[in-house]
């Protein structure tokens, strides 16, 4: 037998056992901390696989960012609606956890946070806004380090805030100021809040839709769970949903969490509890609210507007330059009514289906759509963010020289429907000027089609045209 031949022989024979098990180049793996939606901890999904570097002969001359709070140590709804009741049931149990497997480190399981630390920022927040800071230094070495950033008043958003510039600031005796934007319910588009002064818009908007969902993708999980503990605890739709919702929230408290591991849950099961986040978020500030895009406009048309205009006429005050890099906090309602403003993450892109009915066809709420383009755990981690970026661009080969621009959703570059005629995912300024006139097309108007009855509104968010 040559030595060829042995070496086949050997691989067949090592190899037939492990083919009828997993196949020899399987390479899956899984994460749930990469499917929680709003309750993930910061990751970049690069969705799609585009490199985030500037295009070939290009470089960045201007840039904005919105971005969501870092992480916190629960939401209230969660936590008053799924978390604590699941904690009381756990706290009164007389189940004796230690004898049960998948569910034994419960016996000696304390919760993450109490009542008092809902919505208040974790040391991984803190921590996650700080990398972003020194990740957007390194990123624009060659922009002005901002005199500014802008955020939402609650203390989230600005402890994110607050703690992105003191990273990003090279200097310690010239910080970089923190404004606070009141998050008023009567300031028309502006704020960083717009959806507060917004009365055509409803925060509970998607629950009825994602309960009916829950219900079904819980009923088996529970099914299993009572069977480990019978008689014990009555396993719930709400206990599971809320112990999938601990995987996130106990991890960016304390490094880890215990729910996340895969034999209690499955990832086929993480998928499902995805899943039925997407279809909330779908109808409250996605493709499936009509309100959403009236509500991201403003933000995407003041944005252009600060990137579009000259330095001369782009200054904050008439004693103050202009800013190179607009950096903005909110919480995670705004970013996806933004996508939606832009048109991304558009289920229906492709086949032109802009009706609402249509829309929310690609969201069934008796299956999973995994082919869908809108997946709230890829646009609305703790620290979520979309850039626009103006790109100034020469030898850029096939391209004429001159400004482009560019959007990027956690560092992934997304090009804008209809507006792809520059290098990399980028469009000519010629281009993203028409684009953002069909935009506004499709959702100008704030006041009237929010139905304010409250004096003073206005249809613009203005913030960053005032001085401090």
């Amino acid at each position: 037998m040559t030595a060829l031949a042995h070496i086949l022989t050997l691989l067949t024979a090592a190899a037939a056992p492990v083919t009828a098990l997993t196949p020899l180049y399987s390479t899956y793996t899984f994460n749930p901390l990469e499917h929680l939606a709003g309750v993930a901890p910061y990751f970049e999904p690069q969705d799609p696989p585009t490199s985030p570097d500037p295009p070939r002969g290009c470089s960045p001359a201007r840039a904005a960012y919105l971005v969501r709070h870092a992480a916190i140590y629960a939401n209230d709804y969660d936590y008053e609606e799924y978390i604590e009741p699941f904690l009381s049931k756990l706290e009164n149990t007389t189940v004796d956890w230690a004898k049960i497997p998948s569910l034994d480190f419960l016996a000696g399981w304390k919760p993450p946070f109490s009542d008092k630390e809902v919505e208040l920022l974790t040391r991984v927040g803190r921590l996650e806004a700080a990398q972003l800071g020194v990740s957007l230094s390194f990123r624009y070495p060659g922009l002005k380090t901002p005199s500014q950033v802008w955020t939402s008043s609650a203390e989230r958003t600005l402890k994110s805030a607050r703690a992105l510039a003191r990273a990003f600031a090279v200097d310690d005796d010239q910080p970089i100021d923190v404004s606070s934007i009141y998050e008023s319910k009567e300031a028309g588009a502006d704020s960083l809040t717009p959806y507060k002064s917004c009365p055509a818009y409803s925060s509970s908007a998607g629950s009825d839709q994602s309960d009916e969902y829950v219900q079904k993708f819980t009923a088996p999980i529970a099914a299993r769970l009572n069977s480990l503990a019978p008689g014990g605890f009555n396993f719930t739709a709400d206990d599971v949903y809320g112990m999938m919702e601990l995987c996130g929230y106990e991890t960016v408290v304390r490094g880890s969490s215990r729910f996340c591991d895969p034999d209690l849950f499955s990832p086929d099961e993480w998928l499902q509890w995805e899943y039925s986040a997407d279809v909330q978020y779908h109808y409250n500030s996605g493709y499936g609210n009509p309100i959403s895009g009236v509500v991201g406009l403003p933000w995407l048309n003041a944005t252009a507007g600060l990137l579009l205009s000259s330095p001369q006429t782009n200054a904050a005050s008439d004693d103050r330059k202009a800013q190179d890099l607009y950096i903005s906090f909110t919480h995670r309602e705004l970013p996806p009514m933004v996508l939606v403003a832009m048109g991304l993450f558009n289920n229906s892109e492709f086949d032109g289906a802009l009706a609402e009915a249509r829309i929310n066809d690609t969201m069934p709420l008796d299956r999973i759509n995994h082919r869908r383009a809108w997946k709230s755990s890829h646009v609305l981690p703790f620290l979520s963010n979309i850039a626009v970026e103006r790109l100034d661009c020469t030898q850029s080969y096939g391209f004429d020289d001159g400004e482009y621009y560019r959007v990027l959703v956690n560092n992934a570059p997304q090009e804008l429907p209809a507006c792809g005629d520059g290098p990399g995912q980028s469009c000519s300024r010629q281009g993203f000027e028409e684009y953002l006139r069909t935009r506004a097309e499709l959702f100008s108007g704030f006041s009237d089609k929010c139905g304010v009855k409250y004096d003073n509104s206005t249809d613009t968010l203005g913030i960053y045209s005032r001085s401090k």
